[in-house]
């Protein structure tokens, strides 16, 4: 495996061992709310400081973008890890099982290597650009899903800011119509880990930042999916909304989506609206 694969693997399986050795004592923890229906625990930051420990001990001259602490790390450097170390704390808080860990590496701000990790069914998703994506070291790839009937969706609902909840609903009342289903389960990470799997065919969201989707775009791209914002553009960290799917399906559910597009989610008339960081 690639060297710096190896060592986020590493970081991401001592994060997943933190969690899972936590659920018994939810109850106990310390819970902090950082926002509109957003929380973080004190696992989510522990998690995160060991893996920024081991990848620090690692690659001393890299910085990291972690969702609990920041940015950390030398000003100037071409690498950056992104991490999450909990996606889905809301769901581990409940005892809902869809969790995992999340780690990237950015090179000049493009994604290099991607991790995602669910420590309760002990899967491992693994991308390097170039070098194809995997789970649990075997190959993994979009599904063929040529259309919208019979397709299997992932969404995230837009709870943290209500702005957006008409054009959204538009989206998902229209998306919804032909389709198998949707689902929403609470772990956009995972979610685009399962369309690189091709468990899920396609997926959208609204206000997600880089910790949340760096690693699983990287699986999707590397799997044979499309990624873009949700204009067809490359704008995705700098909006924070994603589309996914595969080449065929993902121009589908791009028709579908663009006649709900307001001003406001168009990143080109908004030019200032960077919500990744």
């Amino acid at each position: 495996m690639d060297p710096m694969l190896t060592i986020a693997v590493r970081a991401a399986r001592t994060a997943g061992d933190i969690i899972v050795r936590s659920m018994d004592r939810v109850n106990l923890l310390t819970i902090t709310p950082k926002g509109r229906n957003d929380f973080v625990s004190e696992v989510d930051r522990q998690a995160e400081r060991e893996i920024i420990h081991t990848l620090q001990k690692a690659y001393p001259t890299h910085a990291f973008l972690g969702e609990e602490s920041g940015r950390q790390g030398p000003a100037k450097t071409d690498f950056v890890w992104v991490i999450d170390p909990l996606d889905g704390t809301t769901n581990f808080l409940h005892g809902f099982p869809q969790f995992c860990v999340s780690i990237a590496l950015l090179h000049r701000g493009r994604i290099e290597k991607g991790v995602i990790y669910d420590p309760l069914r002990q899967e491992l998703f693994t991308a390097a650009r170039g070098a194809g994506a995997s789970l649990n070291n075997r190959r993994i790839r979009v599904s063929k899903q040529n259309g919208l009937k019979g397709a299997l969706l992932g969404t995230g609902f837009p709870f943290k800011d209500q702005r957006h909840v008409e054009a959204y609903l538009g989206m998902m009342r229209d998306l919804m119509k032909d389709t198998a289903g949707i689902r929403r389960a609470g772990s956009a990470a995972l979610d685009l880990a399962y369309v690189a799997a091709g468990r899920l065919d396609g997926f959208w969201e609204i206000g997600l930042k880089k910790w949340d989707m760096a690693a699983g775009l990287l699986l999707i791209q590397e799997a044979g999916g499309i990624v873009t914002d949700l204009e067809g553009k490359d704008k995705y960290f700098e909006s924070g909304n994603v589309l996914t799917a595969n080449p065929k399906l993902h121009q589908i559910m791009a028709s579908v989506i663009d006649p709900h597009l307001t001003e406001a989610l168009r990143y080109s008339d908004n030019p200032a609206g960077d919500q990744s960081e």
